[in-house]
């Protein structure tokens, strides 16, 4: 125990002298004056914090309720709420997932315990996908980013939903098993019999311990979405879209760089509505909630890389196809 609590204190002062290295970095104007730093390298560490600070209130929310699962949730609940069918198990975990106020930064966590709790991946991934996408936050925002119009937000949850099944029953078919990575181990604890204060604090360890876990990743994805913002040549990119084709791919695309959390990503799409066509904002609005850099960093860490990968490609591919068949009707 006394082990554990050290190898926290070590992680946590760890965190606090970067913090304070960013801050002082940042904010300092005696080392701005000593040292000559390039305006990019600021730049690059001032998105780095904005992804950070932006993400963590999500991922310390998403542990929690991953704790809470570990600890108060049993196999026997799971396999009395997932149904057999799998049809009616994606229908279902799609409809959960649209109804929990989860952030694409914190949902990982949470599913990475379901799955060990027994949820099959396909139902787990039809969560994950439409977690971040269409529960009530992200509806409200999206209303209010484009001037109370509910359109787009309508689109946006009505598409989603329907990607999301498609993705989930194509992981169905293609995957079966966890898809867990090998270095991955499930912890069975059995805490019936325990008190509730000892269950209580089962559940804040084990919160800790994802945490920590998955802290890392986000760090280290918030830190690659910050670079690639920094050095990418956007006006470049942005005069790469000027077919309805190139132009949701480029949408696309700047939602997997930005790695902005669903819950504030409407406002940014909404900026460039007067730029690219309503199928190419939706693109951004339903890609970049669904798979996002930072977000594919922190799923590379639990699952496999064929999986994680095949994920990527195929929620690309029905994001697409699904908005070009339907531009026309936009």
């Amino acid at each position: 125990m006394i082990r554990i609590i050290r190898g926290y204190m070590i992680d946590i002062t760890g965190i606090i002298i970067i913090a304070l290295a960013l801050f002082m970095f940042t904010f300092s104007s005696s080392i701005k004056d000593t040292f000559v730093i390039p305006p990019s390298l600021l730049n690059l560490n001032t998105i780095f914090l904005s992804i950070l600070i932006e993400a963590l209130p999500f991922v310390l929310i998403g542990v929690l309720i991953a704790g809470v699962i570990q600890i108060f949730v049993t196999e026997e609940h799971i396999q009395r709420w997932i149904p057999k069918n799998k049809v009616m198990a994606v229908i279902m975990s799609c409809i959960v997932g649209a109804l929990f106020p989860a952030c694409e930064c914190g949902i990982v966590p949470i599913v990475r315990r379901l799955v060990v709790k027994g949820v099959p991946i396909h139902a787990a991934m039809g969560f994950m996908l439409t977690g971040p996408l269409i529960n009530p936050i992200v509806i409200v925002s999206t209303y209010m980013a484009f001037g109370n119009d509910f359109k787009i937000a309508g689109l946006r949850m009505g598409l989603g939903f329907l990607v999301a099944i498609m993705v989930a029953f194509a992981v169905s078919w293609i995957f079966k098993g966890n898809q867990f990575k090998a270095s991955i181990i499930s912890t069975h604890i059995h805490s019936k019999n325990q008190s509730l204060s000892k269950r209580f604090w089962s559940m804040l360890t084990h919160s800790i311990d994802e945490f920590f876990d998955m802290g890392k990743y986000l760090v280290m994805g918030a830190f690659l979405a910050a670079f690639v913002q920094t050095y990418m040549p956007a006006k470049s990119l942005l005069e790469a879209g000027n077919g309805p084709a190139s132009s949701l791919f480029v949408m696309m695309g700047l939602a997997y760089v930005l790695s902005l959390c669903s819950e504030a990503d409407a406002f940014i799409g909404a900026s460039f509505s007067s730029i690219f066509p309503v199928s190419s904002i939706l693109g951004f609005l339903i890609f970049g909630p669904m798979m996002d850099l930072k977000n594919t960093l922190m799923m590379l860490s639990v699952f496999r890389f064929k999986f994680v990968m095949v994920l990527l490609a195929l929620v690309v591919s029905m994001v697409f196809i699904t908005l070009m068949l339907i531009q026309s009707f936009l």
